[in-house]
């Protein structure tokens, strides 16, 4: 069964009760005026017939009837009056005038009284006073008239009420189109969206409409979708965070089997190997045994990354200043560049910054940046840092001159195990995005804007620990 919608069912409740109201109204309007105008019509002959019995009393009295035709036939004169009659009280017609026509015709008599008067002469008085009264009746007149002329002026009125009525009707029911489709229009576009959210759009939005009433409800659905939006947000930022929960407590296992299961036997290792170069002349230049040890120093390191990762060390606030706490780990990292074609240049104020935090972890934190940097620029180049201390934050910012970061990895670029290198681990990154988030600030890394390479940036607030 097919249902319809609001909007046909308001039109057809409109047209219906139009049209119900537009004949019901036209009906008693025409009856009303037909019933008028026949009231008016007979009074009208009524009177005439009143004055012609009137002006023949004394016609009929002395029977005279050239007098009675002659008034019979100025009766005639009138539209209407087909035929007139004097008769008197004998049934005698005493005057008979009438026109031709075939028109529906009426009739209406009226008496004609002789009324007493004393100085009427008696054989008059006796020949008309039958009965002891005032009034005497002594004949009448009868008036044949026509109604075609009201049928006439009634199917005029039919016809231009049909014709009012159908133009009014066809105005009332664009106009109650219109209102009604003003009125389903904004539901229409809500039924609308809500399919096209229901399909997944959740960044769709309803424009309000001119309707008080429509553009609460718009509005309301744009709150709602904006909270769902919101909440779907917080629940994908919860998911993730149980992953990285997960993952944190998989590697917290998986770095308590390498503290017990491999970190124990590399040192064996390492120091056997130092056993051996001192026992054995290998050579200063034996690339197997230089093998040996770089893979021993690469797995210690992994391993200590492992650890520091899966078992963060929460910040041991104190006051400290930030810019010379950068100054000197900076001093410290360029000892560890001897050697390789690379330099950093700093540009550092020399006033203080003071802030709550842990020197210890946030310059392990920023060594591990500028170590993404130094890898990002091949161990050559030059590395430019950058310090500023704001009203409400310390700002520094790290920029090198590799090949930048692509943008899909821009969201991923500090992920735990994400990497782009071959002998990377992917923490190290992580690992400063959490330090940084447990002094309660930030970390954000994007091209440079000129040039080649990245730029990483940390805000640090200068309220925290104080």
């Amino acid at each position: 069964m097919k249902r319809y919608g609001i909007h046909f069912r308001l039109l057809m409740a409109g047209i219906l009760l139009i049209s119900a109201s537009t004949l019901t109204l036209g009906y008693i309007g025409v009856n009303i005026t037909h019933e008028f105008m026949q009231e008016r019509f007979e009074n009208q002959i009524r009177f005439l017939a009143k004055y012609l019995a009137l002006n023949a009393e004394l016609g009929i009295l002395i029977d005279e009837r050239p007098m009675l035709k002659r008034l019979a036939e100025n009766l005639l004169l009138e539209k209407d009056v087909i035929r007139v009659m004097i008769i008197n009280d004998r049934e005698e017609c005493l005057a008979d005038v009438a026109k031709g026509s075939e028109a529906r015709c009426s009739t209406l008599e009226a008496p004609v009284i002789l009324k007493e008067n004393e100085n009427l002469d008696n054989p008059f008085r006796q020949q008309f006073h039958r009965k002891e009264s005032k009034e005497t009746l002594i004949g009448k007149v009868r008036i044949d008239y026509s109604v075609e002329g009201i049928a006439e002026l009634l199917t005029v009125m039919k016809v231009r009420f049909i014709w009012w009525s159908a133009i009014l009707a066809v105005f009332s029911v664009l106009l109650f189109y219109f209102l009604s489709r003003s009125i389903v229009s904004p539901l229409t576009r809500l039924v609308g969206a809500a399919r096209e959210v229901a399909a997944g759009n959740m960044k769709l939005r309803v424009t309000p409409g001119n309707l008080p009433e429509t553009s609460e409800l718009a509005l309301s659905f744009n709150a709602m979708l904006d909270s769902l939006e919101r909440s779907g947000r917080a629940l994908a930022d919860a998911n993730r965070e149980m992953v990285k929960q997960k993952t944190l407590a998989e590697m917290g296992k998986f770095s308590m089997i390498i503290a017990h299961e491999i970190k124990n036997p590399l040192g064996i290792i390492k120091s056997s190997v130092d056993l051996l170069k001192n026992d054995v002349d290998q050579g200063a230049d034996n690339i197997l045994v230089q093998y040996i040890e770089d893979e021993i120093r690469r797995l210690n390191r992994l391993i200590e990354e492992f650890l520091l990762f899966s078992k963060p060390a929460m910040p041991n606030f104190r006051e400290v200043d930030l810019n010379a706490m950068l100054a000197e780990g900076i001093s410290r990292f360029e000892i560890q560049l001897s050697g390789d074609e690379i330099g950093i240049s700093s540009d550092i104020p020399g006033s203080p910054c003071y802030a709550g935090g842990d020197p210890d972890l946030l310059m392990r934190a920023i060594g591990n940046v500028l170590k993404n940097a130094v890898e990002a620029n091949r161990r050559k180049g030059r590395i430019s840092v950058r310090a500023a201390c704001g009203d409400r934050a310390w700002v520094l910012e790290i920029l090198d001159e590799g090949e930048g970061i692509r943008p899909p990895d821009l969201g991923r670029i500090f992920e735990p195990f994400f990497t782009t290198r071959a002998q990377g681990t992917g923490l190290g990154l992580a690992y400063a995005f959490q330090v940084i988030q447990n002094h309660h600030g930030t970390i954000r890394a994007k091209n440079r804007s000129t040039g080649r390479g990245a730029v990483f940036t940390i805000e640090l607030p200068l309220e925290e620990g104080r």
